[in-house]
């Protein structure tokens, strides 16, 4: 299919919380982007997406539980565009024994909502084996928008040294490509995962996972990551590289506090 991008450089679920409807700042200084108008073949709640989107910044919650034992929570998550609006909210849906279990690998399901409360996207991860060594299980991110209606696939590319992935549409059809460093290590710098074309010559956008400073990277497991996209890029493909920027948080980046964990419990 077309996705319209050109290459260029670089219901809510039960237990759900969310935040009030508004635009203006609230006690916490939580600015909603205005609800967009409905546009015709676009899925309902990805309208955020076309409003001249080409960013979007992604800060995980810090939770203090998790600060102060150790214990993994359930992530929770604020997705804004570049004036700092917030677009969406997400929030993991797990239980306590898979978190514990099975720690960053874990299955999971994260549902996002818009600023009416209404879930419009939902990431299903299975559970898959997270060493390269087994080519044949590798990672593998469902995109559903709105939730039950697939519209793309982030699927893990098998390599000796670098972390590569392919993003699909609903059809399994292979539309840009993500490749990552050969040592994914965030140290008094952001950590940069090139999305390419599908021959590989040329970037078309990138997902930052930005440093965050010496404490909060030590202690916490709550990053923030950047998303950059052409702006004419279709809504569903920016759905499902949202969708890849979550599995590389868990595939990377959750691994201090599942750390901490463990030590805790075992």
């Amino acid at each position: 299919g077309n996705y319209g991008f050109q290459a260029q450089p670089m219901g809510v679920p039960g237990g759900f919380v969310v935040p009030p409807v508004q635009n203006q700042p609230n006690m916490q200084g939580t600015i909603w982007m205005p609800i967009p108008p409905s546009i015709p073949n676009c899925p309902p709640g990805l309208e955020y997406l076309t409003q001249q989107i080409d960013q979007i910044l992604i800060h995980q919650q810090l939770e203090l539980l998790e600060i102060v034992i150790g214990f993994e929570t359930k992530n929770k998550y604020e997705l804004k565009n570049a004036l700092g609006q917030r677009l969406y909210y997400a929030e993991e849906d797990t239980d306590c024994c898979t978190r514990i279990c099975w720690g960053a690998a874990r299955p999971f399901n994260i549902r996002i909502v818009d600023n009416l409360g209404h879930e419009v996207i939902t990431l299903q991860r299975p559970l898959r084996c997270s060493s390269c060594c087994c080519p044949c299980c590798l990672q593998e991110l469902e995109v559903q928008a709105p939730p039950g209606t697939t519209v793309g696939y982030v699927v893990q590319n098998w390599h000796a040294c670098l972390p590569k992935f392919t993003i699909q549409d609903e059809k399994r059809t292979d539309i840009l490509k993500i490749t990552g460093p050969c040592v994914v290590c965030s140290c008094c710098e952001d950590v940069n995962f090139e999305v390419m074309s599908l021959d590989e010559t040329c970037a078309v956008g990138r997902i930052s996972k930005q440093w965050t400073g010496y404490v909060k990277e030590m202690f916490t497991d709550a990053d923030n990551f950047g998303i950059s996209f052409p702006m004419d890029l279709d809504v569903k493909m920016k759905a499902v590289m949202i969708g890849a920027c979550f599995l590389i948080d868990f595939m990377f980046f959750e691994h201090a506090g599942d750390k901490r964990q463990r030590a805790g419990v075992w």
